[in-house]
């Protein structure tokens, strides 16, 4: 009651019981517009093709777009696009990779000695290394950095929503009804951390017949506008079961995919 916001005058105490901004500094010869984290319930269900496919999309409208890949013990980003070089170091920091059309990529993968050595470590070093990409990494200057976030709600999720400011978070899923169950459970965990849920993604919605051109609900009726509907937000975009998509990625060739799925999805998200 009758607060002046002048903390210096006041001596209520309000200010350290506030909570506590855990955000890490961004590395200081970089500068990133807008974080998204994609995110998913569980794993499966295509996180990281559309984390791909949404910088691929953002890349192609002109913006200047990056990928951290915060799957530590999964991570994929690299194989989609291709790219096997270890990263390099300056006085700086650490040099991120560069896809064949400009995309910065960061991945555990691109400093381990052989890109299939797993990842055996315990949940602390995991954390400080996804901590140390957004620290230590030289993105210079990037409108739309992507997230790629391990999928549940665990301690490295939790440690992005903490750790990195992120402007808010797309939700990917499968039409399930099961998984409609724990795309609720990731859409509450960023409410309670105050992230925005920017909007749904639906993968593997459909497929459509080659000879017809029918749909056909191969994992049956997608229940994703039922639970947009229920939490605000908005579905933006349900991807088809396409095997050219599946194809490019397992070549390391996604920016080259010429299918324009997610281009209504990265509009909405440009704004």
């Amino acid at each position: 009651m009758g607060c002046n916001h002048d903390c210096s005058s006041c001596s209520s105490g309000c200010k350290e019981n506030s909570p506590q901004d855990l955000h890490e500094p961004l590395n200081k010869y970089s500068r990133v517009k807008k974080v998204i984290g994609v995110v998913s319930g569980k794993g499966g269900v295509g996180k990281s093709l559309v984390t791909s496919m949404l910088a691929v999309t953002m890349n192609r409208m002109g913006k200047s777009t990056a990928v951290l890949d915060a799957d530590i013990t999964g991570p994929s980003i690299p194989k989609a696009f291709g790219r096997t070089q270890r990263c390099m170091g300056s006085d700086e920091g650490i040099i991120p990779v560069e896809t064949e059309t400009g995309i910065k990529i960061m991945s555990i993968n691109l400093l381990l000695e052989n890109e299939t050595d797993p990842v055996v470590w315990r949940s602390p070093m995991i954390t400080g290394t996804v901590k140390q990409f957004w620290t230590d990494v030289v993105w210079g200057e990037i409108d739309y950095m992507f997230v790629d976030m391990p999928p549940g709600t665990g301690d490295v999720p939790l440690t992005v929503f903490q750790s990195i400011p992120l402007d808010g978070i797309v939700v990917v899923a499968s039409p399930q009804e099961l998984v409609g169950m724990i795309v609720e459970k990731a859409v509450k965990m960023a409410n309670m951390m105050s992230v925005p849920v920017l909007g749904l993604v639906e993968n593997m919605s459909y497929f459509s017949c080659p000879d017809c051109g029918k749909k056909h609900s191969v994992f049956g009726e997608s229940h994703i506008d039922e639970i947009a509907e229920k939490y605000g937000t908005k579905v933006l975009a349900k991807l088809p079961i396409d095997s050219e998509l599946a194809k490019s990625v397992d070549n390391g060739r996604v920016e080259f995919f010429e299918g324009g799925y997610l281009d209504e999805a990265a509009q909405m998200l440009d704004c």
